[in-house]
């Protein structure tokens, strides 16, 4: 945490000390729309219909100078549009690609853009809602701009090129739509807005369920919405399919909407759409049909575009080996740098987890040995005290045994005594009792003998009139 800690402090100071450093703001959902980026949009009004959760409003600056605004999907890791102005282009690009810390932590300290190698390891979950460069590593895919970096003034160029304003294109599509959109702007549509600072700019995304590294979303659509805020005001949409690279499309902004999610609704009144000029609506559509087909659109300034495309064609043709050459020596540096970070704070990780390892037991033990003489030292007293108690309970256990066994000795001669003292009385007073039942005994067996007697007598006498009555016949009184 220290070493984190001191190197965001550090960090701060780069950033102080070198002022052109390139910043942008998530703008909080206390703000209205963009905050101080509500300049690049007609009437300060943003887009309506953005609703969902993930959508997230950022106010991209350069030198704390607000330069475009972009509505970031953290589903998708792809901007839906970023909003700007046209300038005038600058004649060279420098690519210095940066993330935005606090799409992933919010709680950061980090107001600014930053090069991804600057914060890998100081802002939690990087990457987690947001593009980040290994995303486009190895995959076939560029990192196209939305705003396009041609488009715009050598200042504001460096705050283009930020993973929050690119989406994934092959290199040959991400090629035609810059050449498309800067040949429609500078040809068709600036030449026909009376001010350049009032024509306002939409470029967007319609996300896909093709991803990158099963992360970013390949838009399916790249889409553009432009609104001359003036007096004569107009507004033009243009589609381009990423199945076609040589597709592209013009439309009203209305017939653009309904491509969108519905209630969508880019731009305030849709900015003079149903009263705008029908010759200014023909003449630019004229214009972006030359352009569609190849031809060059006659301005003003044609032969001096002409010229500085070719020197920046010529130029391009010669620099392109060794700006590859150069990006792969810098990502090289990059993942060098990156490798020797992690190794040393792994280094250092496993010496401070091994000191603290250390530590810690040596702290338990120091605790478990003064507890352990804490617990003898109490214990004393309640040993003591159970030792007196054992011994005087053992004491009484001693006096009840002698006092029952000395009971137990003197019982029995007592007892004795006792019944041999006893026995003349009850064996004399014994003799009447017998006597007498002896006498009933002999009384009841000759009354018994006497019954029986009786009783057999009676029982004869009985047959023998039986026999007489049964046997003997009647005679009369006569006989």
């Amino acid at each position: 945490r220290e070493w984190t800690m001191k190197t965001s402090i550090v960090f701060l100071l780069c950033i102080s000390v070198f002022p052109g450093f390139s910043q942008g703001r998530v703008v909080g959902e206390d703000e209205t729309g963009f905050a101080e980026c509500n300049v690049f949009f007609p009437g300060q009004v943003p887009p309506e219909g953005f609703t969902e959760p993930f959508h997230v409003k950022i106010c991209q600056q350069y030198n704390k100078e607000p330069r475009f605004a972009t509505l970031y999907s953290t589903k998708d890791k792809i901007p839906l549009y970023s909003a700007f102005k046209y300038t005038k282009p600058a004649q060279n690009e420098e690519e210095s690609w940066l993330v935005e810390p606090q799409i992933d932590d919010p709680e950061n300290d980090l107001h600014e853009m930053v090069h991804e190698a600057d914060v890998i390891g100081t802002v939690a979950n990087l990457g987690a809602n947001q593009a980040l460069t290994s995303d486009y590593v190895g995959s076939g895919y560029e990192r196209g701009l939305l705003n396009p970096s041609l488009l715009n003034e050598e200042d504001f160029q460096m705050a283009t090129y930020t993973l929050t304003n690119a989406v994934p294109l092959s290199p040959s599509l991400s090629k035609s739509w810059h050449r498309d959109i800067g040949k429609v702007v500078e040809q068709a549509l600036v030449p026909h807005c009376s001010k350049k600072d009032h024509l306002y700019l939409l470029a967007g995304a319609i996300p896909s369920s093709v991803r990158v590294k099963s992360k970013v979303s390949v838009p399916e659509t790249l889409w553009l919405a432009a609104c001359c805020d003036a007096p004569e005001g107009w507004s033009l949409g243009l589609v381009k399919k990423m199945n076609d690279e040589n597709s592209l499309a013009d439309l009203t902004v209305g017939e653009l909407e309904k491509q969108l999610p519905a209630g969508v609704h880019l731009f305030k009144g849709s900015c003079g759409e149903d009263n705008q000029s029908q010759e200014k609506t023909e003449a630019i559509l004229q214009a972006v049909s030359q352009i569609r087909s190849g031809e060059r659109v006659e301005t003003n300034d044609n032969q001096e575009a002409k010229d500085s495309g070719l020197v920046r064609k010529v130029a391009g043709i010669i620099a392109t080996p060794f700006i590859k050459l150069l990006e792969l020596l810098i990502y090289v540096f990059v993942e060098l740098v990156k490798f020797v970070f992690y190794f040393l704070w792994l280094v250092i990780k496993r010496v401070g987890g091994a000191v603290l390892d250390g530590v810690y037991s040596l702290w338990n033990g120091v605790v478990s040995y003064l507890k352990a003489i804490s617990m003898v030292l109490i214990s004393i007293p309640y040993d003591v005290g159970r030792v007196i108690v054992n011994i005087f309970l053992g004491f009484l256990e001693i006096v009840q045994d002698v006092a029952s066994l000395t009971y137990r000795i003197l019982r029995i001669p007592v007892g004795f005594v006792l019944h041999l003292a006893a026995f003349p009385y009850h064996s004399i007073c014994a003799i009447p009792s017998v006597l007498k039942d002896m006498a009933t005994g002999i009384g009841g067996t000759f009354s018994l003998v006497i019954d029986a007697t009786a009783a057999l007598l009676h029982g004869f006498y009985y047959l023998a009139g039986h026999i007489v009555k049964r046997f003997v016949p009647k005679v009369s009184s006569d006989d």
